[in-house]
């Protein structure tokens, strides 16, 4: 099954990095593809122009498969869709959103096209409108979030029972462990995204990754479900959300107190007060600011290893 997404993508390790906005750019991308793994430019957060510029420059550092994220709700979607189109990408991954507006069509021009979804029934219905894979991400995940809260655990073996399509696992997967944990369940590979939010070449501030760093279990909540769920790390603009969703702020008010900007200001700009800041629960596991190709070696070699234990351990003397 793990050979099914190596192949899929042509990479070595059957690991894909997280189109996070604000964190994802060319250089992330270039570094874990250059190391085996899929790089993934987060198109959420940019302009199409700014998207063309970034897809131009990780074709000049890497000659090894990428991909670009692309949220469909995007409002330019019709335009950062035509960049990819313009720049000869190949693989698109693609959330938030229904699957069946834009996948016939990137799939006419070529692309391997993988869908993030958050329960089975949406996974289901990306399988129906021809994805070749699916991301399955789990209630642990940084970033956007499903409402059913339905942890990886969970979710990925529901979601592999029903599919007949590869099925990718996202969600708290940040060290070999995990990542074996994930394949025992299923899926034939994994999406990581929290551990290289904090690499070297993630476009993420450096004050946003030393708080990531610092973060401790329990540091990061599900929040804004009244809108979009999305996990948060604890800062003040977080606390001001608790309070008013404990007092049944409806959605109009969230909207209001969530502003403008508020994701860049917080992971981009580095604003660890007033900021969004989009992390998995994951964060509390990481220590360092490494390069990406050291993160994901680590990753393997630690998979490799958890393997072996597992293997050599004889079950039926329990």
């Amino acid at each position: 099954m793990i050979k099914q997404v190596t192949e899929l993508f042509q990479i070595r390790y059957p690991v894909i990095q997280a189109g996070m906005v604000w964190c994802s750019g060319w250089r992330l991308a270039a570094a874990v593809s250059n190391s085996g793994g899929l790089g993934v430019i987060g198109a959420g957060s940019m302009y199409p122009e700014v998207l063309r510029t970034h897809i131009r420059k990780a074709f000049l550092a890497t000659d090894k498969p990428f991909g670009v994220n692309v949220p469909l709700l995007y409002p330019d979607i019709d335009l950062l869709i035509q960049v990819l189109i313009d720049e000869g990408v190949k693989i698109v991954i693609t959330s938030a959103g229904n699957p069946a507006t834009w996948t016939s069509r990137l799939k006419a021009e070529g692309m391997t096209v993988v869908h993030v979804v958050s329960n089975t029934k949406f996974a289901l219905k990306a399988e129906s409108c021809g994805v070749d894979a699916v991301i399955a991400e789990g209630f642990e995940a940084g970033g956007h979030n499903g409402r059913e809260e339905t942890t990886t655990l969970c979710l990925i073996p529901m979601v592999c029972a029903k599919l007949k399509i590869p099925v990718i696992a996202a969600g708290g997967i940040g060290c070999g462990k995990s990542m074996l944990a994930a394949f025992a369940l299923g899926a034939s590979g994994v999406q990581v995204g929290s551990a290289f939010a904090v690499a070297a070449e993630s476009s993420a501030h450096e004050a946003f990754k030393a708080r990531i760093i610092a973060s401790a279990e329990g540091d990061t909540r599900l929040q804004l479900k009244k809108l979009v769920p999305v996990r948060l790390l604890k800062n003040e603009f977080a606390v001001l959300v608790a309070q008013a969703e404990a007092a049944g702020a409806d959605a109009d008010e969230l909207t209001m107190l969530l502003g403008r900007s508020r994701a860049k200001k917080g992971m981009f700009e580095g604003d660890l007060k007033e900021g969004e800041l989009e992390i998995g629960q994951v964060s509390a596991m990481l220590g360092e600011i490494r390069p990406a190709a050291d993160i994901l070696n680590d990753m393997w070699s630690g998979f490799l290893e958890a393997r072996k234990r597992i293997c050599n351990q004889d079950f039926n003397q329990l």
